[in-house]
């Protein structure tokens, strides 16, 4: 990865927040079904959230910063899989036990001490993620532990909770959700800070995943498992990059934020240097600039250019559109020049993180986002443009300029936006929450979340975990995946397959079926891991097929292996079948017995090779005979039998 980075030097230390989705019949506290995706909507409700007192008596940052981007927000809602509970019209119904006993089972794979009771809190998400303005959430153990690249990765606790809603649309002030995931059960477990390099987060992140996999009680497959990192170097912040979807993402994300934070940390000394020693020092003043622009060519900075946008968008007043008529103000950063093309991630600047506050708090999101004097545009009469900024605003030659447009509200909060994040880079890493990018790039998302926003559940009673609970889910766990991953290295069977049967749920379709056929178990892992992932790859519904058809061919493969040889062939007729045993297909197909006199059809074939001029080559003739014979024997004779015979009757034409 580019730029290149001592990650020991720099003190890296990451962290993971490991969020997987659990295999139950209904949501978190009501009966709704669970994993019920729907694409219509049979109502909307329009919310806005307001950031209440702690239990202390004081606001949660993050909450008054979502309160400041006077959000409106839409739930679309479809009357399959939500109620009252999710619009907070009702009380919670009690907590669903299935979700707390898997919640148990993956403290127990962990290592966790297990807590003596479940007690509900209430953590407070003012984005519109969550209709009622909180999560509702519930640590079951701590203190856990995993073997992970020669060392031990810390369990800090795991925590059971419900599921947000789903986003549909993020424009101006609206965001729309849909409700169908919400209050899903999912188990969070967080690690210390113990990892340093961004292939060692992408390793515990599939730990994490094989661990929960094993258990076989959580789902699979895209959005069923998220992952927040939470990333710092020496003298940086703890930054929390939200919902990291795949494990490949996480290099390249861990490396853009700690080069980051490598960067702010050296633009706060520029501006120590500067004398810009406190938040207070920093001078941004402003005006309006609408005038200047009404014949720019550019057209975003018009009045009608901005009208376009709106009309094109169909963008509404009171819901995407901020109050105020349109107006285009600057902002002179008084002797901040060079500052906004400071280099923060690789190929992004430090104007890209004023763009991103602005975007998220002032609600301006056309395109792009802001000027600012270090990269004007270079068209004609743009830098007249410029020149006529600087002189309204009264600049000298070591200021900085920075101009935003729209509604005349929106641009007031933009400016002082620009003030706030220059105020923290004096401090140096800002505490945030960013959106990750499949690049490895990060963009604002919100002020990071403090202590402050968490606080009793009292509609919920707490629920008792008894040590006959704990022994009873003890002793039907499933084997931890490094153990079981070791066993499968001693017959034979690589990582990659292992690693894939566990996070896919095969592995214990193969131990199964091991244990109850005699199967060997290189074979079972192969077929399993490598062989029907194959044929899903070729749309064949290999999920049709019962385990008791399963137990059945391999029943087969063990008293008549030449069946295995036509592995594909029998597979697809199952799966074309599956009702059908797996003996009538076989019958109905003449597979398991050898065809009447079939070593007849040997000698015609390579007489037939010799007389049409195919290679002389031993080994070519063999490999064309075994091609025209095996398409019909394939199942029915061994191929090292139908190879045999026909070396003898190659050695005999000779």
């Amino acid at each position: 990865m580019e730029p290149r980075l001592d990650y020991a030097e720099a003190g890296l230390i990451v962290g993971l927040e490991v969020h997987q989705q659990l295999l139950t019949a209904h949501k978190m506290f009501c009966r709704c079904p669970a994993r019920r995706y729907t694409t219509t909507h049979d109502g909307e409700v329009l919310r806005h959230m307001r950031p209440t007192l702690s239990e202390l008596g004081e606001y949660d940052g993050t909450a008054l910063m979502e309160f400041k981007t006077k959000k409106n927000i839409i739930y679309l809602l479809n009357e399959s899989n939500v109620c009252t509970y999710e619009m907070d019209d009702t009380p919670p119904f009690l907590v669903n036990q299935e979700a707390v006993d898997i919640a148990i089972e993956q403290c127990l794979m962990l290592g966790c001490d297990i807590v003596d009771e479940v007690h509900i809190a209430r953590k407070q998400y003012l984005d519109g993620s969550i209709p009622t303005g909180f999560q509702r959430t519930a640590i079951v153990g701590v203190n856990g532990r995993l073997p992970f690249a020669g060392r031990t990765l810390s369990i800090i606790q795991v925590s059971v909770e419900e599921d947000s809603c789903r986003e549909v649309s993020d424009e101006g002030h609206l965001i729309v959700w849909r409700t169908d995931r919400l209050g899903m059960p999912l188990i969070e477990t967080v690690t210390g800070p113990d990892l340093h390099t961004p292939d060692e987060v992408a390793a515990a992140i599939l730990l994490i995943g094989r661990v929960c996999r094993s258990t076989g009680h959580v789902r699979v497959g895209i959005g069923a498992s998220r992952q927040d990192v939470n990333v710092s170097v020496r003298g940086g912040h703890r930054v929390e990059i939200k919902g990291v979807p795949k494990a490949g993402w996480a290099p390249g994300l861990v490396h853009g934020e700690a080069w980051r934070q490598l960067n702010l940390l050296k633009l706060r000394a520029e501006l120590h240097r500067r004398g810009f020693t406190e938040p207070g020092s920093i001078a941004v003043s402003h005006t309006d600039v609408t005038d200047l622009f009404v014949a720019s060519e550019q057209p975003f900075v018009r009045r009608e250019g901005w009208e376009r946008f709106v009309a094109e968008g169909k963008r509404r007043p009171g819901l995407e559109l901020g109050n105020g008529p349109f107006r285009v103000w600057a902002a002179r950063l008084h002797r901040l020049a060079g500052t906004l093309s400071w280099p923060t991630q690789p190929d992004h600047f430090f104007a890209s993180e004023l763009a991103g506050r602005i975007r998220v708090i002032a609600g301006l999101d056309q395109r792009p986002i802001l000027l600012h004097s270090e990269k004007w545009p270079d068209h004609r009469g743009a830098l007249a443009e410029l020149r006529k900024v600087r002189q309204r605003l009264g600049c000298e030659a070591d200021d900085a300029v920075v101009v935003v447009w729209g509604p005349e509200d929106d641009v007031n909060t933009a400016v002082n936006e620009v003030q706030l994040r220059y105020e923290d880079a004096v401090r140096g890493v800002p505490a945030e929450t960013r959106q990750p990018f499949p690049d490895g790039s990060t963009d604002f998302e919100r002020i990071l979340p403090g202590p402050d926003r968490m606080y009793p559940d009292t509609d919920s009673p707490p629920t008792r975990v008894t040590r006959d609970r704990v022994e009873r889910l003890l002793a039907g766990l499933a084997e931890p995946p490094w153990v079981r991953e070791a066993r499968y290295a001693a017959a034979g069977v690589p990582g990659a397959v292992s690693h894939y049967l566990i996070r896919r749920g095969g592995a214990n379709l193969v131990d199964r079926l091991v244990a109850e056929t005699g199967a060997d178990l290189r074979f079972t892992c192969f077929f399993v891991g490598e062989k029907l992932k194959y044929l899903r790859r070729c749309s064949v519904a290999v999920e049709t097929i019962s385990y008791e058809h399963w137990r059945e061919l391999f029943q087969l493969f063990t008293t008549n292996p030449v069946l295995a040889e036509a592995w594909a062939q029998i597979v697809r007729l199952m799966a074309a079948s599956p009702l059908a045993s797996v003996a009538s297909l076989l019958a109905e197909e003449g597979l398991g017995a050898a065809p009447p006199a079939w070593t007849e059809r040997i000698e015609p074939l390579v007489e037939a090779l010799g007389a049409g001029g195919y290679s002389t080559e031993h080994g070519a003739k063999v490999r064309l005979a075994m091609g025209g014979l095996m398409a019909e024997l394939r199942g029915r004779v061994p191929a090292g039998e139908v190879r045999a015979a026909i070396e003898a009757a190659l050695g005999g034409a000779r």
